[in-house]
């Protein structure tokens, strides 16, 4: 439950309206605010500027970015001139009278809310939900590729720069936020401030097996894939498993969900496959409904939320060992041993993997039909156990302790 004195939020997501795991994931922190009669000022960005009328508890101040913001992903952005906002965004917070300021990353809106929260002298709390440390070092190989062991040095460095130029911002707060353990053990260690889990929730009423539209007796083989398009998610490996498979006698329908850079790689590469582009609400969770696996292959996510909106499916995950996802099935095994401290394997709703093994562990689950169906009945079981209300109620439990006596 959140607590009874409910503290008034100053929220400032980096992103807000866009396809990623921030803004999924502030959305649903603006609609738990508005459940609990929660006082929360959104400030975000928006196609135009403009202070939305209150819906319910929360209000929202959107500021439109300039025609000079720099185009990160295909709905990312850093405006270098948001700045020109700061007396609208100043009379609109000291308005709002906020106790916290919560911030979500080093964009224009977290670095304009750490300003203000040491303007207002109160307290300011952060919680990471990007690695841009690995994004930056992954990105940097179109260069440090061609170069040996002087580009895997410069990745490093490139990662080294960028984390501690993140830890710059982060070490204002004073609580911080991670949706996972080894994430938040990082953390402490890089800024010495406390971390908590910011974990992920999912709506089992949406994401649901009855979505299904294939018959029962379709035995079509249906590889998903749900997430940007991009070289950080590693979705270049989707046509090796593809190739891989074949030679194993598997003829997968791969439907690969979003969009980014490598979308015109990946249509190149798999001909055969259906991209959709980015689909919301039920046509997204008829088409995870609709997969037999969900295949993550990223290494820098640092939750996946796409994995739990598959399980809540009933759609087993294969996801790499060093992908922060791995926790979520972690998480799960536990969740399955007391019940089955036999038949673990059988019970968790995914399979861990190496790159080079993805296509081995695909066939591995798809050659047990018994082992199927058990993973996909474990994917919907620990799902259904992962509500939004638990995870805000963790975060604002977790808010510094001078807002308790305030």
């Amino acid at each position: 439950m959140p607590p009874l004195r409910a503290p008034r939020i100053a929220y400032f997501p980096d992103s807000y309206h866009e396809v990623n795991g921030v803004a999924h994931t502030s959305r649903n922190f603006a609609a738990y605010a508005q459940r609990h009669n929660i006082p929360m000022l959104c400030v975000r960005a928006g196609q135009t500027t403009r202070l939305l009328p209150p819906d319910g508890s929360v209000e929202a101040l959107e500021l439109g970015r300039s025609p000079l913001a720099v185009h990160l992903e295909k709905d990312l952005s850093f405006d270098p001139l948001f700045f020109r906002y700061n007396n609208r965004i100043s009379a609109t917070v000291r308005a709002f009278h906020p106790d916290i300021i919560h911030i979500t990353g080093p964009s224009e809106l977290g670095l304009f809310g750490a300003y203000f929260a040491h303007q207002l002298r109160i307290p300011l709390v952060a919680s990471w939900h990007t690695n841009l440390h690995e994004y930056a070092a992954r990105r940097m190989r179109w260069l440090s590729r061609h170069l040996g062991d002087v580009g895997a040095s410069i990745e490093r460095a490139v990662e080294s720069a960028t984390l501690q130029l993140t830890a710059q911002l982060y070490h204002r707060a004073e609580a911080l936020y991670a949706p996972n353990p080894t994430l938040c053990t990082l953390l402490e260690r890089t800024i010495h401030r406390p971390c908590h889990l910011m974990q992920r929730g999912v709506d089992t009423d949406l994401f649901t097996p009855t979505r299904r539209t294939r018959a029962l007796n379709d035995h079509e083989i249906v590889l998903g894939y749900v997430g940007r398009l991009s070289v950080e998610k590693n979705v270049t490996l989707l046509p090796k498993v593809d190739a891989q498979l074949r030679t194993l006698g598997i003829t997968p329908r791969w439907l690969i969900i979003g969009h980014g850079a490598e979308e015109a790689h990946l249509r190149a590469a798999l001909p055969t496959a259906e991209l959709p582009g980015v689909l919301r609400n039920e046509a997204l969770a008829s088409a995870y409904a609709n997969m037999d696996l969900l295949i993550f292959p990223s290494h820098t996510d640092t939750f996946g939320n796409v994995v739990l909106e598959a399980l809540a499916s009933g759609v087993p995950a294969i996801v790499t060992p060093d992908g922060c996802p791995v926790h979520i099935l972690n998480s799960a095994a536990k969740s399955a041993a007391p019940c089955c401290s036999k038949c673990t394997a059988v019970k968790t709703p995914g399979r861990i993997s190496r790159d080079e093994d993805f296509a081995a562990t695909i066939a591995d689950v798809l050659s047990d039909p018994t082992t199927h169906a058990a993973m996909r009945t474990a994917s919907r079981t620990y799902a259904q156990r992962c509500s939004w209300d638990s995870v805000f109620d963790q975060v604002l439990a977790a808010y510094p302790n001078q807002l308790a006596a305030s």
